[in-house]
Parts: C-alpha cells; sequence; structure tokens
C-alpha cells in the first residue's frame, strides 16, 4: 500500500544514497542527471566540473534532487527535495565541503578527485541546494 514518507525518512533516503538525480532548467528545457551529494541539515551539498547544469542553475537557480530506493516493483521508496542552486565560494567552506564529500565517495574519478584535492581549484564548482521542500512516498 503506497503511503506518504514523512520528512525523517525521506531525510534518511538522502543520507543513504550514493547517487541522486538532480533536475534543473537548461536552456528553457528540462534536464537531469546523476549526482553524488551529501545531506546536512537543509542543505544538499555536491560539486561539478563547469557544464550544462551548472549554467543552467546560474541562470535558474530552482532545482530539485530526486532519490529512490527500489526493492522490487512492490517494495520502494522515492523522495524530492525542492530547492535552489548556491555556489559555495569562500575557500575555508569550499575545502570543507569537498572533504566531507571526498570521505562519503572516495572513489571520484581520477580527474575529480586530483582536481578536489586541493579544495581552490576554480574548475571545481562546489555548491549546495538548499531544501525548501521535502516530499517522498513508499510502497510496500
Amino acid at each position: 500500500m503506497m503511503r506518504m514518507l514523512n520528512n525523517e525518512e525521506a531525510r534518511q533516503l538522502f543520507q543513504a544514497a550514493r547517487v541522486v538525480r538532480l533536475g534543473c532548467i537548461v536552456n528553457g528545457e528540462p534536464y537531469v542527471v546523476p549526482i553524488n551529494c551529501h545531506l546536512e541539515g537543509d542543505n544538499l551539498y555536491s560539486h561539478s566540473l563547469a557544464g550544462l547544469k551548472i549554467a543552467g542553475l546560474r541562470e535558474n537557480p530552482h532545482a530539485c534532487v530526486q532519490v529512490d530506493e527500489i526493492e522490487s516493483d512492490w517494495r520502494w521508496r522515492s523522495a524530492i527535495a525542492f530547492g535552489k542552486y548556491e555556489e559555495i565560494t569562500r575557500p575555508t567552506e569550499r575545502a570543507d565541503v569537498l572533504s566531507r564529500l571526498l570521505h562519503k565517495f572516495p572513489m571520484l574519478t581520477p580527474v575529480e578527485s586530483a582536481i578536489a584535492m586541493d579544495g581552490m581549484s576554480a574548475e571545481v564548482i562546489v555548491f549546495r541546494i538548499n531544501i525548501e521542500r521535502l516530499t517522498g512516498v513508499s510502497e510496500g
């Protein structure tokens, strides 16, 4: 039977996830890409190299992040966080966020790992989605 997840259950999905999907608007069209993220308080933290999603988020900061946990067709949970994109530019905060992301996801691609290690490279965009609303459902 389908039921709504409470706030804590939705947060637990994000905390346990290895991959989530970021939705944003790029050139006036929906754009969805997989990312890694770290949930802390009302913020989902992530990083990226420059590209379409960053350009789109800079133009329109409204975003959503979706996560699911699927055991079977009859047993699954899904949550969506709605919020706004914000780049983290202060060097100490950037380094702190990257450290937490590298701790949670130590197997970043070699390029990302090398760039992220110094925490200062302008090539790495460190950002958060400030969560304004969280919803979720579960089946089974």
